[in-house]
């Protein structure tokens, strides 16, 4: 049975009395690398286990100027992409003996700023801002107070910041390639009204390397980043009379809604009567119902890179951007 401490509180120094040791043998207990005698480490470990004690931490972080916290900026967190990398992210960061504490930017600018704040307060280590639409201002609140940062899928190339992307620009051109391969020239793009940098990227990659080859491409963008965004562009596109033959769908969710729509509103086939591709490969696009070509986020290896940046000694430097591969995956809405 656990003894309790008369305040509720078990401190050091309970355990101190309890083993009949100094406080500092209990600190050197529980400090790794630290000299202490096999018989003093096992009084205080017994005494520990008792009183249930547990060494704080914060506490310790707050007097070495590191807390282990990593603090995770993310919007648009319920989108199967998003969720996806902070599953990776934070499943990396423990394993590491980080911390990950989660801030939802979803919303309005000063509610999200006021959050920031309260991280602040504990003094991450570091501070990821992952895709989505965090403000600008975020971003230099937290270079600002000297914490680490690392962005992911963002444009802010500011001193003392590391930046991570995938390579949305040789995805867009695959894309192009693709499509005309199988003779396709009537081309569309659908994104969302995010206007965020990746998306942003691929978009007007893929249009620019069109106009390249002499062709032009309808765009439409609006609504969320969803499947109801992507139902809402097929609904426009294909209702004109020369409607696309081929469309790039710059998220996976985008383009389930596009092809849902496509089916099932105006009894198109694909890939035969008009041929679709995504990005992010989630996993809905791996399901027979989909079957979408699209590319995959090499999400494992981005939470590692992550994670190392967070580890380095030398991270107050910046790097260069790191760009990573998001291999095509060949499924059947384009034939090859």
């Amino acid at each position: 049975m656990k003894l309790r401490s008369t305040s509720g509180f078990v401190s050091a120094q309970d355990v101190a009395r309890l083993a009949g040791v100094s406080r500092s043998a209990v600190s050197r207990t529980f400090t790794p690398g630290a000299s202490v005698s096999a018989e003093t480490r096992k009084r205080v470990m017994a005494a520990a286990e008792a009183l249930g004690y547990h060494v704080n931490h914060l506490a310790r972080g707050l007097i070495s100027q590191t807390t282990s916290i990593v603090c995770l900026v993310v919007s648009d967190i319920a989108t199967p992409y998003l969720s996806s990398m902070v599953d990776a992210l934070t499943r990396r960061l423990q394993e590491a003996g980080k911390v990950a504490m989660v801030i939802n930017a979803t919303g309005r600018l000063e509610k999200v700023e006021d959050a920031i704040s309260q991280t602040l307060h504990y003094r991450a280590d570091a501070t990821v801002v992952l895709s989505g639409s965090p403000d600008r201002t975020i971003i230099q609140t937290c270079l600002d107070s000297g914490q680490r940062m690392i962005l992911l899928n963002r444009d802010e190339m500011l001193a003392g910041i590391r930046n991570v992307s995938v390579d949305n620009a040789t995805a867009a051109r695959q894309t192009l390639h693709a499509f005309l391969q199988v003779g396709r020239r009537r081309l569309a793009v659908v994104a969302s009204a995010a206007r965020t940098p990746s998306l942003v990227g691929r978009e007007t990659g893929f249009v620019d390397a069109a106009r390249a080859a002499g062709l032009e491409v309808t765009r439409w963008s609006g609504g969320a980043t969803a499947h109801a965004s992507g139902a809402a562009g097929a609904r426009h596109l294909l209702a004109q009379t020369d409607r696309p033959d081929a469309v790039f769908c710059v998220t996976d969710l985008l383009a389930c809604g596009f092809m849902d729509a496509a089916r099932h509103e105006f009894g198109l086939r694909i890939p035969e009567d008009v041929s679709v591709i995504g990005f992010d490969d989630i996993e809905q696009a791996a399901w027979p119902s989909y079957a979408l070509t699209t590319f995959a986020q090499p999400i494992a290896e981005i939470a590692d890179y992550v994670v190392a940046c967070v580890m380095a000694d030398d991270a107050a430097e910046a790097g260069p951007l790191r760009l990573f591969p998001a291999p095509m995956i060949w499924r059947g809405t384009v034939h090859r």
